[in-house]
C-alpha cells in the first residue's frame, strides 16, 4: 500500500454491453498520468473490493479499472445469457473498447485469469498480462477437490479477508456461483495459455493450494517464455494480505527488469500496517463496506459509490505519511 502524498480519485461507473452490465471501479492519481492503465478481475462470486490495497498501490503507476462483472458484488445477472468464462471476457472487452485501452496491463486472480486469458486469446495486441493465483488445474477439477483445495488456502487467510469473501458470497447466492462453478471447472487454461503472445507473469502463493506449483509448472510449459513467481507465507487470496509484492512484481514485470523465475519474501510482499490510524478510522471503514454492501444489496449504485470513495479515502488518510491535508 502506497504511502504518498498522490491522493486516489476513485470514480465508480457502469459499462453496459448487449448482454450485461459491468461496474467499474476506477482509481486514478495525478502521478499516473500517461502511463499504461491496469485492468483487474476478480475471481468467482467476489468484487472488486478484494483489490482495496492492490488498486491504490498500482494506481501511483498507472489508472486502474477494477471490475464487478455480471452477477457479482450485487452487479444485476445476466438474463437468457450463460455465464462461461467466454461470457465474462465479453464484459471485460466491452469495458477496454468503452474506455478506448489499446495497451492495458490485464490482471485476473483465481477465475479471473480464466477470464483475462480467454480476452487474450482474442486480443493478440495486447502485451502484458499477470495471472495471480491461477486456476483450474485440468488433473484436480472436480468440485469435490476443488473444495478442499479452497478449504486448505481460507485456513491461512485473515479474518478480514474472509469478511470481504462472505458478504461478496451473499450477494452473488449459492443459484448463480453454481450456475457459473462448472464453466470454471471445464475452462482449460493451461491449453487456452500455450497460443499466446502476450508477455505473462505468473504468481501464487506458496500455501495456496488452488494453484499448486505442480500446476504452475504446467502452465510454464505450456507458456516458456512466461515468468514465474511466488510469494512466501502467502494463500490464495495474495492481491490482498500481500498486495505490495504482486504490485512489486507487476510493475517490474512490465519494466521488463523481472528474472524468469524467483521467490518473494513474506516480509516484503506484505501489505503493511497502517501508519496512521485510530477508533475513528477503523468505525469510518467498517462502515463504508457495511453501506457498500448494504447498498448493492439494495441495487442503490449510488450508494455503492459513495461508499467505494468514503472507503478508499479512509485507507489513504491511514497510510499517508505526514500531516494530514487540509482538504482531506
Amino acid at each position: 500500500m502506497t504511502s504518498g502524498s498522490d491522493r486516489p480519485e476513485v470514480i465508480v461507473e457502469h459499462v453496459t454491453s448487449p448482454s450485461a452490465t459491468t461496474r467499474v471501479t476506477r482509481v486514478t492519481t495525478t502521478a499516473a498520468a500517461g502511463r499504461e492503465p491496469f485492468v483487474l478481475v476478480a475471481g468467482i462470486g467476489v468484487s472488486a473490493s478484494y483489490f482495496e490495497f492492490l488498486a491504490p498501490t498500482l494506481a501511483q503507476r498507472g489508472d486502474v479499472y477494477a471490475l464487478d462483472l455480471a452477477g457479482f458484488a450485487g452487479v444485476a445477472k445476466p438474463r437468457g445469457r450463460t455465464p462461461t468464462i467466454s461470457f465474462f471476457a465479453d464484459q471485460v472487452e466491452a469495458v477496454l473498447d468503452h474506455y478506448g485501452l489499446s495497451t492495458p496491463v490485464l490482471i485476473g486472480h483465481s477465475m479471473g485469469s480464466q477470464i483475462v486469458t480467454e480476452v487474450l486469446t482474442r486480443r493478440s495486441d495486447l502485451r502484458h498480462a499477470v495471472l495471480v493465483s491461477p486456476v483450474v488445474d485440468e488433473q484436480e477439477a472436480t468440485v469435490f477437490r476443488q473444495a478442499v483445495l479452497f478449504l486448505q488456502s481460507s485456513l491461512r487467510e485473515s479474518l478480514h479477508l474472509a469478511m470481504i469473501a462472505v458478504s461478496a458470497y451473499i450477494l452473488c447466492g449459492p443459484v448463480y456461483f453454481l450456475r457459473v462453478l462448472p464453466h470454471m471447472l471445464r475452462y482449460r487454461i493451461t491449453d487456452a495459455v500455450g497460443g499466446l503472445s502476450t508477455r505473462m507473469l505468473f504468481i501464487r502463493g506458496e500455501h495456496d493450494a488452488t494453484s499448486s506449483r505442480r500446476f504452475h509448472s504446467r502452465l510454464i510449459a505450456a507458456c516458456p517464455a512466461a515468468s514465474r513467481w511466488e510469494i512466501k507465507g502467502a494463500a490464495h487470496s495474495i492481491i490482498n494480505a500481500h498486495a505490495v509484492g504482486v504490485a512489486k512484481l507487476t510493475m517490474r514485470h512490465v519494466d521488463d527488469e523481472l528474472p524468469r523465475r524467483g521467490r518473494m519474501s513474506d516480509e516484503e510482499a506484505l501489505t503493511p500496517p497502517p501508519l496512521r490510524t485510530d477508533l475513528a478510522m477503523i468505525v469510518g471503514a467498517v462502515a463504508a463496506r457495511v453501506r457498500e454492501w448494504v447498498s448493492a444489496l439494495r441495487g442503490d449504485e449510488a450508494g455503492v459509490a459513495d461508499a467505494k470513495e468514503d472507503h478508499a479515502h479512509i485507507l489513504w488518510r491511514a497510510y499517508r505519511a505526514g500531516v494530514r491535508h487540509p482538504k482531506d
